[in-house]
């Protein structure tokens, strides 16, 4: 039998009919090791999943497929290899947050697009999976985070080698920082550019955040002074931008995409938000903003489409509450679309660092 290629696997496995798979991630690097040796394959394969999505049901449905669609192979040591690890292992990044894997903003062309509630809910969504995660809220003329997340109290400070140091404020299983909580709910900020970034890099650098597996940053919206010193201090894994279906929004989010290329960081995907209301009474569907912009957005700029959460009063409510929608409508559709965002997010963030990983290894022979 001649060599099994990396591209037969490859197509095997994008057979595989498991949710926690997105198949438009498996690439060919993927496959770390392919090895034909009788009638055993050994075989090594970095899967852009959470490590506990990496159950043994997927690893048999893996297996199974291979040896349906490659013919000749009757065992198969199978190694998967899931992470959630930093693709900038830079000295920059590790001077200033030495244990944090992933940095990623959450960006808006303009304002009032949903963005605090979508970077709230996807920050205590990666939590809810099992992450460490923690929250900044770069937004400092307008910090909302305190109020999303029901919190009024102020953080500890502590003497670290002659350094005052933030205990950074935890709910919902995520650390956070906003200068909303340093600063009196009715008193505005009155700064300049140099002031707010420099607000920003002291939430990174003066206080301890401890391990963390995703940092993630509420921007300001636009294109300004705050973004620029972001990605001038540390090198980010990489942004998402937020928008809503209408072009006027679309038009800025085009904007702030380009931005993060520009400074060479990466647009892991694209939310649309406010993507369309279902009437509670009938059921019926009705797209306020127009439909498919964001989708069409990561289509024209080949980025990957995140998903659409709707438009439901409980959204805002939740935020007005303090309580996120991915808690406040538990088991329902809002929150399953919140974590399949989510999810997708985690996975682009895996598939950029596939090189190496956390290893799970089985190995299944043919039952007679």
């Amino acid at each position: 039998m001649p060599d099994i290629t990396r591209s037969e696997v490859l197509g095997a496995i994008k057979k595989v009919n498991d949710k926690n798979i997105n198949k438009d991630l498996l690439i060919l690097n993927s496959i770390k090791n392919c090895e034909f040796k009788g009638k055993e394959l050994h075989l090594t394969i970095v899967l852009p999943v959470n490590s506990a999505s990496a159950s043994d049901e997927l690893k048999e449905k893996i297996i199974s497929v291979i040896k349906e669609e490659i013919p000749g192979i009757e065992e198969v040591n199978l190694i998967l290899e899931t992470k959630t690890a930093s693709p900038h292992p830079e000295q920059k990044k590790n001077s200033i947050l030495p244990n944090v894997k992933n940095t990623i903003a959450v960006a808006s062309g303009k304002g009032g697009v949903g963005k605090s509630t979508v970077a709230v809910n996807i920050a205590v969504a990666l939590a809810k999976d099992g992450a460490k995660v923690g929250l900044i809220d770069a937004d400092v003329y307008g910090p909302s985070i305190p109020l999303m997340l029901g919190i009024s109290e102020k953080p500890k400070v502590f003497q670290q080698d002659q350094t005052l140091k933030m205990i950074p404020l935890e709910k919902y299983g995520i650390k956070m920082i906003s200068i909303g909580f340093l600063v009196d709910d009715n008193a505005p900020v009155i700064w300049r550019g140099p002031m707010a970034s420099g607000a920003v890099k002291q939430f990174m650098s003066d206080v301890e955040w401890g391990e963390l597996d995703y940092l993630l940053f509420d921007m300001p919206p636009g294109t300004g002074d705050i973004q620029l010193t972001l990605v001038q201090t540390i090198p980010l894994t990489g942004a998402v931008v937020v928008t809503t279906p209408q072009e006027v929004s679309l038009v800025d989010a085009r904007k702030a995409f380009k931005m993060f290329a520009r400074v060479n960081v990466p647009v892991l995907g694209i939310v649309e938000n406010m993507s369309y209301f279902v009437a509670p009474d009938t059921g019926k569907k009705y797209d306020i903003f127009g439909s498919g912009g964001g989708e069409n957005m990561a289509k024209e700029l080949k980025s990957h489409f995140l998903g659409g959460i709707p438009i439901d009063p409980r959204i805002r409510i939740g935020g007005d509450k303090g309580i996120p929608i991915v808690y406040d409508l538990t088991g329902t559709e809002y929150e399953k679309i919140i974590m399949d965002i989510t999810r997708g997010l985690a996975n682009q963030v895996h598939v950029r660092s596939i090189t190496s990983g956390s290893k799970i290894e089985i190995l299944l022979d043919d039952e007679e």
